[in-house]
């Protein structure tokens, strides 16, 4: 009994030194993890959310409310703290801009917000941009930021379908996407985008086609790419100029001409065009149907009102194709221009930005096809 004490004795002295060096690598390798983490956190790409209200920060009066709330109602601050998993994404900061529905955005607002985005693009601890923004005039803000932001950082609006307070609101989940993809390094480069429903469209392209439903924005030529669990999936680029391959600098635009939409159907009558010609509008966006057609009894009006030096542009109401030029209408004969592929409200966004730099009709439709 006397020999197997000793032994036993023996056994834990022996092991001792081994249980203290492996308590004091666990606790080396604590540190070692501890110090990684704190390096990775410094070493975060740095995304600033620029907030501007919207569906995104609205609230219902009830988890049942979808599609009945107010909108912007919720601050930066709050979005943020609500989504602590951004964190493990990059490092985030926010600032509220604006705190409105997106249909009362008018120039004043596109200007400031652009100007805002171009500062923070040329910081150089900024590595990309986030724009929460209301859904119903989301594409226009971001062709505009498109067009005229001289950067290849990531420039990524987001917004959502359903106010947060909402059973299965999208807003958050859409938030998460958008930090993740402006804070990738392979979105650089591909200019102001749009991320929604777990896909990534370019803002050029995409449209809100739906009103009640997740799945609203749609590029009739596809998405550029999909987020599957915060990894991003490119399958195309695109093509059209854009950001640092603009001719357009926000830096340079202190005020947009004004450009106006009128919108053509069965039995319109020329009211619309002679009241906003009567204005002195710099270009008139003609939304027709089909093929961007004119009714007989409008074009008189519209002809009058382009050898009088208005601009007037040909688009469609239809959401998808493009308009033909001297197709429908003799354009070259009128001096109009066409809008491609542009859907009116971003005709507009274009004509008016085109418009601070020239008034040629040639010109202004080099700018159509190329942007």
């Amino acid at each position: 009994m006397k020999r197997t004490f000793q032994t036993l004795l023996c056994g834990i002295a022996l092991t001792m030194p081994t249980l203290a060096a492996q308590a004091q690598d666990a606790a080396t390798a604590t540190a070692a993890a501890a110090a990684q983490a704190a390096i990775q956190k410094a070493a975060q790409r740095h995304v600033v959310v620029l907030a501007t209200g919207g569906t995104i920060a609205g609230a219902g009066a009830s988890a049942m409310n979808s599609a009945s709330y107010t909108a912007a109602k919720v601050p930066v601050e709050q979005l943020l703290a609500g989504l602590p998993e951004v964190q493990e994404v990059a490092r985030v900061t926010g600032e509220q801009v604006f705190q409105i529905a997106s249909e009362s955005f008018t120039n004043a607002e596109l200007l400031t917000l652009a100007k805002r985005v171009s500062e923070l693009a040329k910081q150089a601890d900024v590595d990309g941009i986030v724009v929460t923004h209301g859904t119903d005039t989301m594409e226009e803000t971001g062709f505009f930021l498109n067009l005229v932001v001289q950067t290849d950082k990531p420039i990524v609006l987001v917004g959502s379908m359903r106010p947060g307070t909402a059973i299965s609101a999208d807003g958050a989940l859409n938030l998460l996407n958008a930090i993740g993809v402006a804070a990738s390094g392979d979105a650089a480069g591909k200019g102001a985008l749009v991320v929604m429903n777990d896909e990534i469209h370019t803002a050029r392209d995409v449209a809100k086609l739906i009103n009640i439903k997740t799945g609203a924005f749609v590029s009739q030529w596809g998405p550029l790419g999909m987020v599957v669990e915060g990894r991003n999936y490119w399958f195309r680029a695109p093509i059209k100029r854009h950001t640092t391959g603009s001719e357009f600098n926000i830096d340079e635009i202190s005020e947009l001409p004004a450009v106006e939409i009128a919108y053509s159907y069965g039995n319109v009558a020329p009211t619309v065009v002679e009241a906003l010609g009567a204005s002195g509008v710099k270009a008139i966006v003609h939304a027709g149907t089909g093929n961007g057609s004119v009714p007989n009894r409008i074009v008189p009006k519209l002809t009058e009102l382009s050898e009088k030096g208005t601009i007037i542009v040909r688009s469609s109401r239809v959401p998808a194709g493009f308009v033909l030029r001297n197709a429908e209408q003799p354009d070259d004969k009128y001096d109009w221009v066409v809008a491609h592929d542009l859907n009116p409200q971003k005709a507009r966004i274009l004509a008016a930005v085109a418009l601070t730099k020239t008034q040629d009709t040639k010109e202004l439709q080099r700018i159509f096809w190329e942007y």
